[in-house]
């Protein structure tokens, strides 16, 4: 099962060749990874998967983008796919030279959202954001300067609380996605999974404000049918996942509204309350913006 969950996460990143210029080659991934089965896939199997990862559309963005870092490459990625954001509650923002915050939001596309979220913070602060994200995404250099590796899964997951405060140690905002997956329908209601309590107790042992973010949007009702499907059937390999670039090909052309509410001080999460239970309190008040 380990093996599997490293063969999706490497397909949903595209995998990319060695070359300075990485580019998605679903093929190669599926001939290295699986060499003794790999020649009794069906050619129309390849050519499904290579569409659903939108290959060829997303190989040509990453010529035109190569050489970008940055806030700027999330700008080219929101340009490549015309999609624009309408800022709500810009005034609740902390001032350029206060001290570093944690910015909390939920995560409704899985792609989309994490780009324009630090495209507009990236904006504001001067490009003094930075992600925690999983450390396979190091793999995509335009995105590499803005993020934090963690690595979530085997041995080092004992150590994802010491990397989580070495990476907030620095003088940049951090942003959270603390669902850690996109959102799901549950009983007809689009939400994020239970919410993480890292990013409260990070706020708590580094003193940062937490900013609560909401940002709109859905996939389709094929992603959610698929990850109902997929619950139900008590399946661990999250095979959704695999659809996340065809989603946000989907949601092309689209406008989506960041919000932005007010500061919550860090001496707020106090022991009346658990960490998850903080967490589950900027959950509501994120999903009330």
């Amino acid at each position: 099962m380990d093996y599997l969950c490293r063969l999706k996460k490497k397909f949903c990143l595209g995998l990319m060749s060695e070359t300075p210029l990485l580019l998605i080659d679903i093929e190669r991934v599926l001939r290295e990874k699986a060499p003794q089965k790999y020649r009794y896939i069906p050619r129309f199997v390849v050519s499904y998967l290579r569409r659903i990862a939108h290959e060829d559309e997303l190989n040509s963005f990453l010529r035109s983008a190569h050489g970008l870092k940055g806030v700027a490459y999330l700008h080219a990625i929101l340009r490549f796919l015309d999609v624009k954001v309408q800022v709500e509650g810009k005034e609740n923002l902390p001032p350029q030279d206060a001290a570093p915050c944690i910015f909390a939001c939920n995560h409704p596309l899985g792609a989309i959202d994490g780009v324009a979220v630090g495209a507009v913070l990236g904006d504001y602060y001067g490009g003094r954001v930075r992600y925690l994200v999983n450390d396979l995404l190091m793999n995509v250099e335009g995105i590499a300067p803005l993020c934090i590796p963690i690595n979530k899964t085997g041995a080092q997951s004992r150590q994802l609380p010491r990397q989580i405060s070495d990476g907030l140690s620095g003088p940049n905002h951090f942003i959270f996605f603390p669902a850690g997956l996109c959102s799901r329908r549950h009983r007809g209601v689009v939400c994020d999974p239970e919410w993480g309590k890292q990013f409260i107790v990070q706020s708590v042992k580094m003193h940062r404000d937490v900013v609560p973010l909401h940002f709109s949007g859905c996939n389709s009702d094929f992603f959610y049918r698929l990850a109902n499907l997929r619950a139900a059937l008590k399946l661990k390999l999250n095979i959704e996942m695999m659809y996340l670039a065809d989603e946000m090909m989907k949601n092309r052309g689209k406008t989506f509204t960041l919000t932005i509410g007010k500061p919550i001080p860090w001496h707020t999460f106090d022991s009346s309350r658990r960490p998850k239970e903080w967490s589950q309190y900027v959950k509501d008040i994120v999903y009330k913006l």
